[in-house]
């Protein structure tokens, strides 16, 4: 029998649209396929073959037209696609069984037809190629290994190629391509190169998942971003939706929002660049009825999505081959067998209870996900049907997941907090919190400065470089960003200093300093009178005020909750709440009381406290210091603030052209902003999202484009265009 290198199938594909070097750009359909055999053991060729392809949509591009000399008559009477593949299967092997050989490889001009046209076509249309499709060999590659002087394979064309070798004949697309192909693989065979064509390029099958870990080197030049994805989307999937390419083993990760939800994009990893290139031309193809953006991305990006360190996970992942179920919504008490009997036996978990994994707290609470090993597709299927069935008294969501998305998500909710969790007390509604280990004990000593009238987009170094020299006077972990009840910098900032001398000299000398073109007041006060303004009381250089109270009276009547015990600041577990963390379960004792009553305040000696009262409470950020700045995650470069009775007012953007974007999700940020506008030279700054009574995002955004032709230009181009699943409206303002 002979091997694959004895017999070569020159092969050749036009589609209806773009050719050459971008031939499956523009996702067109094939119209042309030409093959001829070359058997290398004789030197000789066969005889040439030319099919023309009737595509679904029957239009061809002006470009297509005149290369290919073809009219749509003459593919109105072609066989569809299906047709023609099977008359080259039959084709080939009767031509072969003449020759005495069994096997064969093809040889393409460039992988293009290939991987970028046929692949990606025969996967829409649900066609099984037959097993010779998978791989091949370049002939650019296999001059270039005879001619290494020669230029780039990129920029090899067959004209150059055969220039010394045979004049080029004038004959129609295909035919003219195809043989010159088959000159230049007898001329690379016979003297003086007697080449062996050897370096044969496969289409992989299917995508392996597996897991990746954060010590991993990912190289930033096979990383891409595919944005506009439906949310129910498979790892699969979008490995169909880059059929041909060859992407890295667990390859494909899962964006989540702040919520745990799927985003509409992944980061997919390539196993080189050039794979990655070749996807970077798949801009804008369709997957169903929806176009998908691709853009390039990093291996950093990658491996904050896709990179785990724990132990559990890469034991749970360890498994090959397994289709992995997110369950999301388990009551809290539900046990492992609860889990497989909700399942049943036509879904049969992998190894029983080691196939399933808990998603967690890291103090151990449940968080209700749960992500389940399947050994195949078909008990997958039957545990996707018990999706928003009931457990307990729970309706469960189940759906397909990744392997990145299981480090995704236990990297949210399991890795250890910058703080602790907030404990739950079943005894009180309104907690007493104990002092934390990094902030000392209430008291009258002025070691402490407040900042006030902060720029809302000022982050944890605009403050130390704004105190300047004084820096080094600050307590370790003694910044306090202060955020409001919507997690968003309220413009205020507290400072331990190492002494009230200290503190006294801050307030001196940085008092109404700039910073980013805004004046900020420096108060000296001190830890009690820091914890009286956390709870919503004012301080300023009349004096202190204690909180707004909606009633007259502070005696303890009965309905009164009151307090005696000394004055304590709040903990950083009560005074920081998300976007940096999940949110801290409340006792079931408070699950009936008013929504306003769930904040947590610091105790007072003379503070009696109604659970009616309408509170305004601050959080403060984790406490850092200038040695642990870079562990704290910032808030984003450009904070909205939320349109609030109090006259809080954010800067608006710098001069430029200023558009209005309506119909955005509620849980919408800056940075998906950004994303949206990626190539229009936004900057963070320029983004000022509005904000409802309620904290929520109220579907509106104000952004500054740096002129008028590119706000033009996005206005244009993004306008009533899909944003994670809804439709937005850009327009001008007035």
């Amino acid at each position: 029998m002979a091997s694959h290198s004895d017999t070569l199938v020159v092969f050749f594909g036009a589609t209806a649209g773009a050719n050459g070097g971008k031939l499956g750009s523009d996702e067109r359909e094939i119209i042309l396929l030409v093959w001829q055999i070359v058997d290398l053991h004789e030197k000789k060729a066969g005889a040439l073959q030319r099919c023309l392809v009737k595509p679904d949509s029957l239009e061809l591009t002006d470009e297509c037209k005149e290369e290919t000399g073809l009219t749509l008559e003459d593919l109105a009477k072609a066989p569809a696609l299906d047709k023609v593949l099977q008359q080259f299967q039959q084709s080939v092997t009767s031509e072969l069984k003449s020759l005495g050989r069994s096997s064969f490889t093809l040889c393409v001009h460039s992988p293009l037809v290939i991987r970028q046209a046929l692949h990606p076509e025969a996967s829409k249309k649900n066609l099984v190629l037959p097993e010779c499709f998978f791989s091949f060999v370049d002939v650019r590659k296999e001059f270039h290994k005879c001619c290494p002087n020669a230029s780039p394979e990129q920029k090899l064309k067959l004209d150059s190629m055969l220039e010394c070798i045979l004049s080029v004949s004038d004959q129609s697309t295909g035919v003219k391509e195809v043989e010159d192909m088959v000159q230049l693989v007898l001329c690379l065979q016979a003297e003086p190169y007697n080449h062996n064509f050897s370096c044969v390029e496969t289409v992989k099958y299917k995508f392996d998942s597996g897991a990746c870990s954060k010590t991993e080197m990912v190289d930033s030049e096979t990383v891409i971003r595919a944005r506009g994805l439906p949310w129910q989307s498979s790892d699969q999937d979008i490995a169909r939706f880059f059929k041909g390419l060859s992407i890295a083993k667990g390859g494909v990760a899962l964006c989540l929002n702040a919520q745990g939800r799927r985003n509409g994009e992944a980061l997919v990893r390539f196993i080189d660049s050039e794979h990655r290139d070749l996807a970077l031309e798949r801009h804008k193809h369709h997957m169903g009825s929806r176009y998908i953006e691709v853009y390039k991305a990093t291996g950093e990006e990658f491996l904050k999505i896709a990179g785990g360190t724990s132990n559990e996970v890469s034991q749970f992942l360890s498994k090959e081959n397994q289709v992995i179920i997110r369950m999301r919504g388990l009551p809290f008490i539900a046990t492992s067998q609860e889990v497989l009997s909700f399942l049943g036996p036509e879904s049969p978990v992998t190894d029983g209870t080691e196939g399933l994994l808990f998603v967690k707290y890291p103090d151990g609470r449940p968080t209700g996900d749960a992500f389940v090993l399947f050994s195949c597709e078909e008990y997958a299927q039957n545990a996707l049907k018990k999706h928003k069935q009931i457990l307990g008294k729970r309706y469960i969501e189940l759906f397909r997941s990744t392997a990145a998305e299981v480090q995704q998500v236990l990297n949210r909710y399991m890795s250890t907090p910058l703080i602790s969790t907030l404990p739950s007390s079943p005894i009180v509604p309104v907690p007493v919190l104990a002092t934390t280990p990094f902030l000392p004990a209430a008291s009258n000593t002025r070691d402490c400065v407040r900042l006030r009238g902060l720029p809302y987009t000022a982050g944890i170094e605009d403050i130390l470089e704004f105190m300047g020299e004084h820096t080094v006077d600050i307590k370790p972990h003694g910044v306090h960003m202060v955020l409001n009840q919507q997690g968003r910098p309220s413009g205020d900032a507290f400072i331990q200093m190492k002494s009230s001398d200290k503190a006294f000299m801050v307030s001196q000398k940085c008092h109404k300093k700039t910073m980013k073109d805004r004046y900020v007041e420096v108060f000296q006060c001190s830890t009690e009178e820091m914890s009286i303004v956390l709870m919503g009381g004012t301080l300023n250089r009349s004096g202190l005020s204690p909180p707004p109270c909606k009633l007259p009276c502070l005696s303890p009547p009965t309905a009164f909750a009151a307090f005696s015990t000394p004055p304590g600041l709040l903990s950083e577990a009560a005074l920081y709440q998300p976007p940096l963390l999940a949110a801290p379960r409340l006792p079931q004792t408070t699950a009936h009381s008013p929504a306003h009553a769930l904040a947590y305040y610091p105790p007072h000696p003379h503070l009696y406290m109604n659970m009616n009262m309408n509170y305004t409470a601050y959080y403060p950020s984790p406490p850092v210091s200038p040695s642990t700045v870079g562990y704290f995650a910032a808030p984003p470069g450009a904070m909205a603030v939320a349109a609030q009775p109090h006259p809080a007012a954010a800067v608006l953007p710098q001069p430029g052209a200023l558009v209005r974007m309506q119909g955005l999700p509620y849980n919408t940020g800056v940075k998906d902003i950004l994303s949206f506008f990626q190539g229009y030279q936004l900057q963070p700054d320029a983004i000022l999202i509005l904000y409802n009574f309620s904290g929520q995002c109220s579907g509106e955004a104000l952004i500054t484009f740096p002129s008028e032709e590119i706000a033009r230009q996005a206005v244009t181009e993004r306008s009533n265009h899909p944003f994670y699943g809804q439709q937005v409206h850009l327009a001008f303002c007035n």
